[in-house]
């Protein structure tokens, strides 16, 4: 990206898109969108994790089951017809059976999963499946499919039993044990292949077409995986388990002004002892798997890429932890070897030490700015758009942020409303005047790069944030309704925009 370059473009995930059956998934309602996004003079779709979910942690983007694999849910029933692997009549009969209408903005997880999979096993039977199909290409050509496809199975069998609590020769992957399980379970395990085939042939199909529009797809990357994934149950030496598979130290945040007692997630830490030894293999592979996908990632937690708050494991508490480096400099230049362009922005919010700005800075990755941060102190606050630099990223908030109109009606302290008033010279009344002006100043930013929540532009309420940090449950669930976006809409952002030289 030139440093003088000023784009601007909309968040808003996969999940919350308009669809028919439950979820948001890459079918028609990705298109329009996409249509939508050109329409309105963005440059730039940023997405949520595309990565597997479990629905025992909440079906959290951000606890994936996998580092590589991706969510079968996203996959269009739509888009298999035009495959010839699904007919008209067997989408109806299956769909017949399913009721999606009780709530149109709001994800049905449990039933979007039975539905999905009731229809992807429909289409598994009509893949050609036979050497050099393109099926059979994309498993002979997938290094970590094999893995994640018997993991899974072994998962189902086991009742959805987490690795760790598996009998003893499938939790350490005893070699005859898993042969048996292979041949046992061979057409189970073939079927789970085949989602993933679906799944990425569906996914690159869209950034097909943005890059037809000139759009560019932002993924996200989780720092952590969950204890129970496929990648720690496959490569547990690249994790800080004991030798009975326990973790040694989990990963979290200290305490801060928020919380006395810290953040504690609870995902294994790395060995990056290991991972180095190995040069980042791990690393880049994943990064490249996504990139078959993305444009540009945005790196979540960057700080914990140059040290991590490690906790012991049992901990009741993140304020025990400590500080453990890691080599950054070298998996930095692996990533440059790897990646020249280095096509990344990162998280740099909470706790972030002058040394973690420093580098951030050396490698040239644009940090992100969130206003909803700023009005407490505007005058000295770093995301205060009058101290904006252009190497950033501006939002108005993000995932984890209530929206613009919710803040204001919800949690906004009276301090913040009166500085926010202050700051554009007139006094705001209301959370729809509110969401307006700050949507207005993120893209009036000197910062290279706006984005916005689709919310935020449509003007929506608490009722649509997407996730509420440490809450375990009712998160991700929020969907646009089909009919949300008013005439005219795409023509008031293109024309604002345009006005500030994003489009």
């Amino acid at each position: 990206m030139s440093q003088r370059q000023r784009s601007a473009g909309i968040l808003l995930p996969i999940t919350a898109l308009p669809s028919k059956y439950g979820i948001g998934d890459f079918g028609p309602g990705a298109f329009e969108f996409a249509k939508f996004l050109h329409d309105a003079g963005q440059k730039m779709w940023q997405i949520l994790p595309l990565t597997a979910i479990d629905p025992g942690c909440g079906n959290s983007p951000y606890s994936p089951t996998s580092a590589f694999a991706g969510n079968y849910l996203l996959v269009s029933p739509e888009l298999l017809i035009e495959e010839n692997l699904l007919t008209q009549d067997e989408l109806e009969k299956i769909s017949s059976k399913y009721d999606f209408s009780k709530s149109p903005d709001r994800v049905n997880y449990d039933l979007a999963r039975d539905f999905k999979t009731e229809i992807l096993n429909a289409a598994f039977k009509r893949c050609p499946k036979a050497s050099g199909s393109e099926f059979d290409e994309f498993r002979k050509n997938t290094e970590w499919l094999a893995s994640f496809a018997l993991f899974s199975v072994i998962k189902q069998v086991q009742g959805g039993a987490s690795w760790y609590e598996w009998p003893e020769e499938l939790k350490h992957k005893d070699a005859a044990a898993i042969k048996k399980f292979k041949a046992e379970y061979s057409n189970e395990i073939a079927r789970q292949e085949f989602y993933q085939y679906v799944f990425f042939k569906q996914a690159k199909k869209l950034k097909a077409r943005l890059e037809e529009l000139e759009i560019e797809l932002i993924g996200d990357l989780p720092l952590y995986v969950t204890r129970d994934c496929a990648d720690v149950w496959e490569n547990p030496g690249q994790f800080d388990l004991d030798e009975n598979l326990i973790p040694v130290t989990i990963a979290g945040v200290p305490p801060d002004y928020f919380s006395s007692t810290g953040q504690l997630w609870g995902n294994p830490t790395y060995k990056w002892e290991v991972m180095e030894a190995q040069g980042f293999k791990w690393w880049i592979d994943r990064l490249k798997n996504l990139f078959l996908l993305f444009d540009k990632v945005r790196i979540d937690h960057f700080r914990g890429l140059v040290a991590y708050w490690a906790v012991p494991y049992g901990s009741d508490t993140a304020k025990n932890g400590r500080w453990v480096d890691v080599p950054h400099e070298k998996f930095f230049a692996a990533l440059k070897e790897n990646f020249p362009d280095m096509p990344f922005w990162v998280e740099n919010l909470g706790i972030i030490t002058p040394d973690v700005e420093e580098i951030r800075k050396k490698l040239d990755l644009p940090g992100m700015l969130i206003l909803l941060f700023a009005f407490g102190n505007p005058w000295e606050n770093p995301y205060a758009p009058h101290n904006h630099t252009r190497k950033s990223v501006v939002y108005t908030g993000t995932h984890d942020n209530n929206t613009s109109r919710g803040w204001f009606e919800n949690e906004a302290r009276e301090d913040e409303l009166k500085n926010f008033s202050s700051y554009i010279g007139r006094d705001v009344m209301d959370g729809f005047i509110f969401t307006s002006e700050i949507t207005r100043l993120a893209v009036s930013s000197v910062a290279d790069i706006a984005i916005i929540p689709m919310q935020d532009y449509l003007r929506l309420g608490a009722e649509a944030r997407i996730n509420v940090p440490s809450t375990p449950s009712g998160n991700w669930s929020w969907q646009m309704r089909g009919d949300a976006i008013p005439d005219g809409l795409a023509d008031r952002i293109k024309a604002a925009c345009k006005l500030y030289g994003r489009a």
